[in-house]
């Protein structure tokens, strides 16, 4: 790799993680503007996360989401990644998704991801600079919810939380890579701070492999995520299979 593709790529995972303080995204700022793409809510500090209630996906699951009138089909992955893909189905179910907005979409320089799925961005009344600064509020407790870093090794059964492949000192690559069509969970500096934000990775992002965690694959549709701008809205998004796969954590 040169040294400017490599100073670009050192940016754009910068981008990611830095943003205003976020909690749930893969880049920058929660504003929608390109310089950001992965990261989330920023306004809060969460709290060492505890995977006790969260859903979990057991298997896999097809989700159906439509965009400007065409259909995007993802494949979500629970054997890799069983947390992260269950948070995902559960919001799906839950209609989470419909109405929110895709704030930020960087494809300059180089394409990179499509990033969306802030709750608050169906309020009329939250302004749209605030967009990407939002999480999922469970209406049984009215708090936050927060979901654990979780990304699984290659040589490893079980998936690592909560730590970055880089802090583990984990050399192997992980099982679900940020190949072009992967979907993944945004968020801010703190490793479990994912909530609902999520992003489409635009091209192979091997720089952000061990870092964010992929749950997920466009398996048709892909044509559509390119032609995704900012300020477009997700219309519908509904699990069509696999949802009798998600159960609920029992794990503290």
């Amino acid at each position: 790799m040169g040294l400017n593709t490599r100073f670009l790529s050192m940016t754009l995972a910068a981008l990611l993680i830095l943003g205003s303080g976020a909690c749930a995204a893969p880049p920058v700022t929660e504003s929608g503007t390109s310089d950001s793409a992965v990261s989330a809510p920023a306004e809060t500090t969460v709290a060492e996360t505890s995977t006790a209630g969260l859903p979990v996906l057991s298997g896999k699951a097809t989700v159906e989401m439509v965009v400007n009138g065409s259909t995007i089909v993802i494949e979500v992955n629970g054997e890799e990644a069983p947390i992260t893909a269950g948070n995902f189905v559960d919001l799906v179910n839950r209609g989470v998704y419909n109405g929110t907005v895709f704030h930020r979409v960087v494809r300059e320089p180089q394409p990179f991801v499509v990033q969306g799925g802030d709750p608050q961005s169906t309020d009329p009344s939250v302004p749209a600079q605030m967009f990407g600064t939002g999480s999922f509020v469970d209406p049984d407790t009215n708090l936050p919810r927060y979901i654990p870093l979780e990304i699984k090794p290659t040589d490893r059964e079980e998936p690592l939380y909560s730590q970055t492949f880089e802090e583990a000192r984990v050399n192997a690559k992980p099982r679900l890579a940020h190949t072009r069509g992967a979907v993944a969970m945004a968020r801010s500096q703190a490793p479990d701070s994912a909530s609902a934000q999520f992003y489409f990775a635009l091209a192979d992002l091997p720089f952000l492999d061990g870092s964010y965690a992929v749950f997920g694959t466009v398996t048709q549709g892909m044509d559509v995520v390119d032609t995704i701008q900012q300020g477009d809205r997700i219309e519908s998004a509904r699990v069509v299979e696999g949802l009798d796969n998600l159960q609920t954590s029992a794990q503290p």
